[in-house]
């Protein structure tokens, strides 16, 4: 059934009122009706760093979202609690810490014998117990031409069908509803780098002479290509969700509908995708309020919001824009309105095996400083991973230069035999996490310190990590050979001299 707006039902009382009294009849009894609720819808971009012009790209094309941002708040310090897809939406779609469930290592735990804890569900159970219709969309009606990458990737079992529908037309008659849309544009496509040589799709736009690469990769003509690729993608992300906002007006929904759209971790490039740095763990958060809703406390259409945010706080928030208690497990925030938290001091995060790559980082970031622990300091940054070594341009260019002596100190660091067991960084002066700042002397970087490195020792306690229990050498040994018999299979490329015969059949299809 349709969704009556707050300003139509209260004209609607209204009338109704003077209709009765006109008829002789008299409300002795005031009639209980719920009162409306927003609309929620989330989209979801894969792999994507805030690059957009609201955010200072220059080299990206997006009016929708920079509209969106406009007419919304932009959130600048926006950060996942895990820099790789199956662990971060874990978290995001529980609002907890994937290290807390258990759902920390790289698609994981996804059988009957892995439920979530007690108290703990998807977004969608507690929705849908609310009354809401959700709906992680893959078909669009006319005249969009694309479909919704219908994307989940949790690491844990959900018992039954987790959302209701994935048809865009039926959201207006199953109001209200939660809906999200998932976009893969910004996700390296291993089929597009086999028959193209370019991992990333869109027409090309920036010119890769133009784009600013970061100081940590080499400034070569592969590693600007490739970051040129990836921003066009998000030219055409920006494309794609001004169809979806447009479809939104078309269906009288717009004026209904909380739009949120984020990253689901940071870009996948070499030193961002499964790294605790920013470049890994920042992403875009955009929010709309809707026009037939009066605008929560907290919340200041037009104006960039600094607070420090974790997405699984938009888990707590949206069921606070329904209605709804926040569950007393529940680790992420609400983030504004009646029922509003206290802003974050610290954002955390942590990384685990990603694909067969076995680490353990730890990383807490406050305004201004990031600290990060590593528990596996022994493995070198270029630990094999056949996900990146097959789909990474800037891998081989930088191997190459590296041989011929041609990268600076600063790029040489990622070939060294092991990594610093800790990390601290000064973001105000050095936002690309270049400049380790864990043995200096400065007393503002030891005040720093002093703060972060019991900061993030409490959180591991209180959220009582799961990642300090290491899989079983057994299965990473068949992740290992799933990887290896996927990398033979869709790149021809070996790694090791195992027969085929020995390697699982078809392989791991989407790293």
């Amino acid at each position: 059934m349709s969704q009556m707006s707050p300003r139509n039902f209260s004209r609607f009382f209204f009338l109704s009122q003077v209709l009765g009294a006109s008829l002789g009849f008299t409300a002795e009894v005031p009639v209980s009706v719920p009162a409306p609720r927003p609309n929620i819808l989330w989209i979801l971009a894969e792999d994507f760093s805030p690059h957009l012009g609201c955010y200072g790209e220059k080299n990206v094309v997006s009016p929708n979202l920079d509209r969106l941002a406009a007419e919304g708040v932009r959130f600048d310090r926006a950060f996942t609690t895990a820099p790789v897809c199956s662990a971060s939406r874990s978290a995001m779609m529980t609002g907890m810490y994937q290290t807390t469930i258990g759902a920390q290592n790289h698609r994981s735990h996804r059988t009957p014998e892995f439920p979530l804890p007690a108290g703990v569900q998807p977004i969608t159970g507690w929705m849908r117990a609310a009354g809401y219709f959700t709906a992680n969309i893959r078909m669009f009606p006319a005249p969009i031409d694309f479909k919704g990458a219908g994307k989940t990737d949790w690491n844990f079992y959900t018992p039954g069908k987790p959302f209701d529908s994935d048809k865009w037309t039926d959201l207006a008659t199953h109001q209200p509803f939660y809906a999200q849309v998932n976009l893969s544009e910004t996700h390296r496509n291993a089929e597009s780098t086999v028959t193209s040589g370019r991992a990333f799709q869109a027409v090309r736009r920036a010119d890769p002479a133009k784009v600013d690469i970061p100081p940590y990769y080499p400034d070569c003509p592969e590693v600007r290509a490739d970051w040129a690729n990836y921003l066009d993608d998000a030219s055409e992300l920006d494309v794609k969700i001004g169809a979806i906002l447009a479809q939104l007006e078309r269906d009288g929904l717009a004026d209904n509908t909380v739009v949120i759209f984020l990253g689901d971790h940071g870009q996948a490039h070499v030193r961002g995708k499964q790294w605790c740095y920013d470049s890994g763990l920042r992403i875009p958060l955009i929010m709309r309020w809707p026009k037939n809703f009066p605008v929560p406390a907290g919340f200041t259409p037009g104006a960039p919001n600094g607070q420090l945010v974790e997405a699984i706080d938009l888990t707590a928030t949206s069921l606070a824009l329904a209605g709804l208690p926040k569950p007393p497990a529940m680790q992420g925030r609400v983030l504004f309105g009646p029922h509003a938290e206290p802003a974050r001091e610290y954002a955390f995060a942590a990384r685990d095996r990603c694909d067969e790559t076995v680490f353990r980082l730890r990383t807490v970031r406050d305004a201004r400083y990031r600290y990060i622990r590593n528990f596996t300091p022994e493995k070198p940054f270029y630990a094999l991973n056949r996900y990146k070594e097959n789909q990474y341009v800037a891998i081989p260019a930088m191997r190459r230069l590296h041989e011929e002596g041609k990268l600076n100190a600063v790029q040489e660091t990622l070939f060294a035999p092991h990594m610093p067991p800790e990390e601290f960084y000064d973001l105000e002066t050095d936002p690309h996490e270049i400049h380790n700042l864990i043995n200096s002397a400065d007393p503002a970087h030891q005040a720093a310190l002093a703060r972060l490195r019991p900061a993030l020792e409490k959180w591991l306690e209180e959220s009582n990590d799961q990642g300090r229990f290491f899989e079983p050498a057994e299965q990473i040994q068949r992740i290992d050979d799933q990887m290896e018999a996927w990398s033979r299979r869709v790149f021809k490329r070996s790694y090791n001299d195992k027969p085929d015969s020995a390697l699982p059949a078809g392989g791991n299809a989407n790293p």
